[in-house]
């Protein structure tokens, strides 16, 4: 049965409503202009499907030693993660998570950003539910639940990779640097020693993720088996719905701002322009780590932020589309199915590699590992009557081949789509 969660939406206030299996009400403020809906909750979204006093939740640890790195948050206070330890089996293995929650492209975002959690440790909650893949129960998380288990707490605005700053905005872009401390800290703690390991990442993260990958994979020594899982981070180079370029101009300002360029992958900007390789279907294929992909087609970030934003649709025509896909007209999901081909077509080389994995899903949807709702439960969106953390097991541990793409919208009636009101 298709299912739905509903998030309620008023002038600069969003309220969660209530979740159909127990999901918590949860309201937060924000300014609407500065953060997108889903950036602003992807927190208060992980939380579906699980019971709010039944939660595990994680302290949060500064790396005390960062600053001596120069390794620190936009405002200059230290990065921080939130480590919860493995056991048994699962004692040597490691999974790091990279926290999610967009960019900022200009001095504007990146200021106001600074007096977030997105943009300061000072604002960051000092302890955060563990869910889905982060969870530490077998039976919400199969395959995962007695690793070590760590998120990388996001706070540079350009998915851990600038190196730069603007001294009058007092603004520190420091993202590869709290990249390199976090992982020498945690190489301290344990993790020099994993037998396995997955770095993993939803959104923006899912995009540090694949920039990341093979970083990682060169921290262990060879016979450490070393995968990567990028989830809802296949950011398309898409036109938007008044024929521009909404994302690569959003992109442009984030690396050029932030001084990402040198970080970015060379063999991706040997020949091609900083921007093109911020996005991850100029560098999914060149990734020598396995990586496994998983996103919803109709990704519910990019149709608000990338395809349809209201500055791409001055009179309103995409309003209740972007916000309901069931108030989409005709032309709408036509053009939806535009950017469904569009990222088939992004994989098509990538998927040819027997080591890399896929789900593609038919949902209007965004991060689904985090959220236990969508990662593991009795009604978790299915393809082929696989749920996600079956099919992400299945493929890290060499149980079988998954290269799972769904049939087009609206064939799929297992999905959790995200609908706005």
């Amino acid at each position: 049965m298709e299912r739905v969660l509903w998030v309620d939406i008023a002038i600069g206030l969003v309220v969660f409503s209530n979740w159909v299996d127990g999901f918590v009400g949860y309201e937060h403020h924000f300014n609407e202009t500065e953060l997108s809906l889903l950036e602003a909750h992807e927190a208060s979204l992980s939380y579906a499907g699980t019971e709010r006093n039944n939660l595990l939740l994680v302290g949060l640890t500064l790396i005390q030693n960062a600053a001596a790195k120069g390794a620190v948050c936009l405002d200059g206070t230290l990065p921080g993660y939130h480590l919860h330890r493995g056991y048994g089996s699962g004692a040597n293995s490691w999974l790091i998570n990279l926290e999610g929650g967009g960019w900022c492209n200009n001095i504007r975002t990146c200021v106001y950003r600074k007096k977030t959690r997105r943009g300061s440790s000072d604002f960051m909650e000092k302890e955060i539910p563990f869910t889905g893949i982060l969870s530490n129960k077998a039976e919400e998380n199969p395959d995962f639940f007695n690793w070590n288990r760590v998120k990388l707490r996001y706070c540079d605005g350009a998915s851990f990779t600038g190196d730069s700053e603007d001294e009058t905005a007092e603004l520190q872009f420091r993202g590869q640097r709290i990249w390199a401390a976090a992982m020498e800290d945690l190489m301290s703690k344990g993790m020099r020693f994993a037998s396995q390991a997955i770095l993993s990442g939803c959104s923006a993260g899912g995009l540090a993720t694949i920039i990341h990958c093979d970083e990682f994979r060169g921290l262990f020594p060879r016979t450490t088996k070393v995968k990567c899982l990028s989830d809802a981070g296949l950011f398309l180079d898409a036109i938007d719905v008044s024929g521009g370029h909404t994302l690569r101009n959003l992109y442009s300002g984030v690396v050029g701002l932030q001084g990402a360029q040198k970080n970015l992958p060379q063999i991706c900007t040997n020949h091609l322009d900083p921007i093109s390789c911020f996005f991850p279907q100029n560098l999914i294929a060149s990734v020598k780590t396995p990586l496994f992909i998983l996103n919803a087609a109709y990704d519910s970030w990019q149709i608000q932020s990338s395809l349809a934003p209201p500055s791409a649709d001055p009179h309103g025509y995409w309003h209740e589309c972007r916000l309901n896909h069931a108030k989409c007209t005709g032309p709408q999901i036509q053009f939806l199915q535009g950017f469904r081909n569009h990222m088939l077509n992004a994989i098509k080389y990538f998927s040819r590699s027997k080591q890399n994995g896929l789900f593609i899903n038919s949902c209007f949807s965004h991060c689904q590992t985090e959220r236990q709702d969508t990662w593991f439960a009795d009604n978790s969106p299915v393809i082929r009557n696989k749920a996600i953390a079956l099919a992400v097991g299945d493929w890290y541990f060499d149980r079988a081949g998954v290269k799972a793409i769904d049939c087009p919208y609206p064939c799929d009636n297992t999905c959790h789509h995200l609908i706005f009101r």
